[in-house]
């Protein structure tokens, strides 16, 4: 394609084509524009000086780097790519974080160290307008950005707050997680939720190998016999969380609590190799059980308990077993009226003198009454009889004993 030059062109080449040696009509020509080189000159029939020949390289200040954005660099940085990535086998890279590389810089400064008015400096001084102008040079400034971008660098210790805190320092296991995502016609007002176990389950599927998901357990309840529990199952934690939160609202649990600190009578329950004994106990007892069954209690109100565990302590299995069991006590009065006879308690503070605590409703109570095994006091084991304490003769002298 030919394209003319211009009027400016046209000075142009007459500037650099001063040294040519003109002839014949000495018009300006058309001339041929290239990508190598242009070719400004008077056209002579002549054959030209080998100094007449002006190379003009191209210039571009707009790069196809600076099109791109910083989210579109930082993705071709920390891009993962190979099979490794694709699939859930392989050995991977060393994880790449994304850095603030703006970190501990302020718009206006540099090492140039010059005052802007309006952006680094203020635009009025004394009643003066103030000029751009040269500040005196901050020597520690490249040592303080230096010491910034080292601190990013290093690994930061996350702060929890003790009542967020679980059992132990990176487990999920105790933490709380509030109370369930409201429904129409439903705030869960009062309710709360904590964490059982999380843990990282594998399923091998043929197009994508071994696909690698979370599952949760989380316990829900209200503090006033309500209680739950569900399982959740997604590619990440929270994700997971959150669904086993929300399915544990669905399946509710009402737990009969004996003056609302304790069960009714003593339980033992089973699921599969897990057995769980669990014990009535005074006001002020407190909670003496596994720390998954203080959880539990936590939840469904319950205040003073012994609980021991027999067999696996498997986190799945010891919830089922517990809250079967607390499920499946009886009141004082559905054994009133089961057994057709009154029920009574007796306290250390009122000796020999029964209290009775419920009558049969349905009918009088029987008159033949024979002595019947109260099934709903468990037996001591061996594992729970303790030795007695062996006291020692030996008295110091000066010694008090209590």
């Amino acid at each position: 394609m030919t394209t003319y030059c211009s009027l400016f062109l046209g000075r142009l080449c007459v500037n650099f084509s001063k040294r040519l040696s003109v002839s014949g009509s000495g018009k300006l020509q058309a001339c041929p524009i290239t990508s190598n080189a242009i070719h400004m000159c008077a056209q002579p029939s002549r054959t030209l000086l080998p100094t007449s020949q002006v190379n003009v390289t191209p210039r571009r200040d707009i790069s196809w780097y600076n099109t791109l954005t910083a989210d579109q660099l930082w993705k071709g940085m920390l891009a993962t790519t190979g099979k490794a990535q694709t699939k859930a086998r392989g050995k991977r890279p060393a994880k790449r974080i994304r850095k603030d590389l703006n970190r501990g810089q302020v718009i206006g400064e540099g090492k140039a160290s010059v005052a802007w008015p309006g952006l680094n400096a203020p635009v009025l001084k004394d009643r003066t307008v103030q000029t751009m102008h040269t500040k005196e040079p901050d020597p520690e400034r490249e040592e303080r950005l230096l010491q910034i971008r080292t601190q990013w660098d290093k690994k930061k210790r996350r702060s929890v707050p003790p009542e967020q805190r679980g059992w132990t320092s990176k487990s999920w296991g105790g933490r709380r997680l509030g109370p369930p995502d409201p429904i129409p016609g439903e705030t869960f007002e009062g309710f709360d939720s904590s964490v059982i176990t999380v843990r990282r389950v594998f399923n091998m599927t043929g197009a994508q190998g071994r696909k690698r998901s979370m599952s949760a357990l989380v316990v829900v309840g209200n503090k006033n016999g309500a209680i739950g529990y569900a399982h959740g199952k997604a590619p990440d934690v929270m994700s997971a969380l959150r669904k086993a939160k929300n399915k544990a609202a669905n399946y509710l649990h009402y737990i009969e609590r004996y003056d609302n600190h304790t069960v009714y009578h003593d339980i033992e329950s089973k699921f599969q190799v897990t057995r769980v004994r669990i014990r009535k106990q005074n006001k002020g007892y407190g909670l003496r059980c596994h720390r998954i069954l203080k959880e539990i209690c936590r939840l469904a109100g319950i205040r003073d308990l012994y609980a021991r565990v027999y067999g696996s302590t498997n986190p799945i299995n010891l919830t089922v077993a517990f809250v079967n069991g607390l499920a499946s006590q009886e009141t004082h009065q559905q054994i009133a009226d089961r057994k057709g006879l009154h029920v009574v308690e007796f306290r250390k503070e009122c000796g020999a003198l029964p209290i009775i605590v419920a009558s049969p409703q349905s009918a009088a109570p029987r008159d033949d009454v024979e002595e019947e095994p109260w099934d709903k006091e468990l037996p001591l084991e061996w594992k729970e009889e303790r030795p007695r304490r062996r006291v020692s003769n030996f008295v110091r002298e000066g010694t008090i004993f209590f």
